[in-house]
C-alpha cells in the first residue's frame, strides 16, 4: 500500500476580465502521513460560486471550509464515497440555513467537484457544472458528469457518447440543473474509485476553464508543462479569450506512492447507513458477556462463602458482599441487554461496493477525447495569440504586443516542424506576456454582478 507522499498539485484562481469579485473557491487537504492517506486519502475540491452581491462568494467559501470538516469527522476509512456524500449534504444544508435566515445570501447556491484519492482509487463527489477530468498519456477523460441543461438535452436525446463526447444541442450551457443551497435536500453523483496510474494528472476546475478552453488543450498544457506552469498557461489561455466568468483550477499528478494496489481482505463500502451504529448492534453482547463473568464471580465468591465456615468473620462477610454485588451486576447486565435488545434497530441490508473488485459507482467517464498534440489544434491557440497581439496593439502597448508575436511566430514555426513541446513553451511564454500585461494595464471589462 502507497505511502501517499509523492503527489504534486498546484492551485491557480483568477477574477477574469469582466467580474469585480471572484465567487471561485478551492481547496486542498493533504494526506500528511501514510496513516491519514489511507483513512482519509488527499482531497481536493472546486466550488463555484452563484448569487447576487456576496452570497455567490459566501456559498463557495463554506463549501470548501465544511467539507473537509465534515469528511474527517465521519470517519471516512468506514466508506469514503459515504463519508463525502454525507458531507456534501450536510454542507448543503448549512448553505441552505444561511440563505434562509439571512435576507444578503438568500437563494445563494455553489456548484462543488471534490475528489479524494485513496490507496484504493479515485473517487469523485460532484453536483454542478465545475468539472474533473483525469489525463492518462494522451487520452483526457471526464469523470464528472454536468448537472446541466444542456448535458440534459444531451443525454435525452442520445448524444452524449462517453468515448468520443458530445457536440452538445444549442441550449444554454450556463442554466445548471443542481447546486447545493438552494434546497435543503441534494442528490449526489458519486463516481469511482478509479485505478491511479504512476503520472496520471487530475484536473479539477471551474466553468470559467471549461467553458473557455476545449478539453484538449487542458490535457496538452497539463502534460507538457510542469503543474505550476500548466495553471498558469490554462488560465493565461481562458484570459486570452476573454475570461467572462472566474476561473480556478487544481492540477494534480499521481507519484509512485499513489498507485492503486488492491488488497484480498480490502473491506467493502457501505454506500448508505444500515440502521445503526456497529457498536450499537454490540451492546446487547457486551452486556450478556459481563452478566455471565458476574455470574461465574458470585458463584466462586458464594462458594468461598459457604467453605469458609469456621474462618475468620470479617472474611465471611467480604465474601458474602463480593456475591451480593457480582450477583447485582449479573441482574443488571441482564436487563441491560434486554433492553438493548428491544431498543436495537434491524439493520437495513444496504448496497455495498468492493474495491478492486471491477464495479464503479456511476457511468463516468463521461467524454473522452484524445489529446496528442497536432497541427490543428495547436494553431486554434496560435490563432487566440494573434488576437491578443491585436487587442494590446490596439491599447498601444506596443513593447508587449512585439514580445507576444516573437513568441507566437516562435510557436507557428514550431508547429510547422511538429516540434509540439518547443510549440508549447512558446505559447506558454506568450500567454505569460499578455496575462502580465493585462494584469499592470487593467484592461478589463467588469461586471459588478459577479458570476453566474
Amino acid at each position: 500500500m502507497g505511502q501517499g507522499n509523492t503527489l504534486q498539485h498546484h492551485v491557480r484562481s483568477h477574477v477574469g476580465r469582466r467580474r469585480s469579485n471572484n465567487q471561485d473557491s478551492a481547496v486542498v487537504i493533504p494526506a500528511e502521513s501514510s496513516n491519514i492517506f489511507r483513512k482519509h486519502g488527499w482531497l481536493f475540491i472546486v466550488a463555484d460560486g452563484m448569487g447576487a452581491h456576496a452570497g455567490g462568494e459566501e456559498a463557495s467559501r463554506i463549501a470548501v471550509a465544511r467539507i473537509p470538516e465534515i469528511y474527517s469527522e465521519l470517519k471516512p476509512e468506514y466508506s469514503p464515497p459515504l463519508a463525502l456524500s454525507q458531507s456534501l449534504c450536510q454542507a448543503n444544508k448549512e448553505i441552505h440555513s444561511k440563505g434562509e435566515s439571512d435576507p444578503n445570501y438568500k437563494g445563494m447556491g455553489t456548484t462543488c467537484s471534490a475528489l479524494v484519492i485513496l490507496p484504493q482509487g479515485a473517487v469523485v463527489g460532484h453536483v454542478g457544472d465545475s468539472r474533473i477530468y483525469r489525463v492518462r498519456g494522451h487520452s483526457i477523460e471526464q469523470l464528472s458528469r454536468d448537472n446541466s441543461l444542456a448535458w440534459d438535452v444531451a443525454a435525452a436525446s442520445g448524444q452524449n457518447d462517453s468515448t468520443q463526447g458530445a457536440n452538445l444541442p444549442s441550449v444554454p450551457k450556463n442554466i445548471i440543473t443542481r447546486s447545493m443551497g438552494p434546497h435543503s435536500d441534494l442528490d449526489i453523483d458519486l463516481e469511482g474509485p478509479f485505478p491511479v496510474e504512476q503520472n496520471d494528472l487530475f484536473v479539477l476546475c471551474s466553468d470559467g476553464l471549461s467553458g473557455t478552453l476545449s478539453d484538449e488543450e487542458i490535457a496538452v498544457f497539463a502534460s507538457e508543462l510542469s503543474l505550476e506552469d500548466a495553471t498558469a498557461a490554462v488560465v493565461g489561455l481562458a484570459l486570452v479569450r476573454g475570461a467572462p466568468d472566474n476561473t480556478t483550477v487544481i492540477i494534480i499528478k499521481a507519484g509512485p506512492e499513489e498507485v492503486t494496489h488492491y488488497s484480498r481482505r480490502e473491506a467493502p463500502w457501505p454506500l448508505a447507513d444500515d440502521g445503526g451504529s456497529l457498536a450499537s448492534h454490540r451492546r446487547p453482547w457486551i452486556f450478556l458477556g459481563v452478566a455471565a463473568v458476574s455470574f461465574f464471580l458470585c458463584l466462586v465468591s458464594y462458594s468461598a462463602y459457604k467453605s469458609a465456615i469456621g474462618n475468620d468473620e470479617f472474611f465471611r462477610r467480604m465474601l458474602l458482599a463480593g456475591s451480593i454485588i457480582t450477583m447485582g451486576l449479573t441482574l443488571g447486565s441482564v436487563f441491560g441487554s434486554f433492553f438493548s435488545f428491544a431498543l436495537l434497530k434491524p439493520r437495513k441490508k444496504i448496497k455495498v461496493i468492493s474495491p478492486g473488485r471491477g464495479t464503479l459507482l456511476g457511468r463516468a467517464p463521461y467524454r473522452r477525447y484524445d489529446s496528442t498534440p497536432s497541427e490543428k489544434l495547436f494553431n486554434r491557440m496560435i490563432r487566440s495569440l494573434d488576437h491578443a497581439k491585436k487587442e494590446l496593439g490596439e491599447n498601444n502597448l506596443t513593447k508587449a504586443s512585439q514580445k507576444l508575436a516573437e513568441s507566437t511566430e516562435k510557436a507557428r514555426s514550431a508547429v510547422q516542424s511538429r516540434d509540439f513541446s518547443t510549440a508549447t513553451q512558446a505559447i506558454f511564454a506568450g500567454l505569460q506576456t499578455f496575462s502580465d500585461t493585462i494584469q499592470s494595464s487593467m484592461l478589463t471589462d467588469t461586471d459588478p454582478k459577479g458570476s453566474s
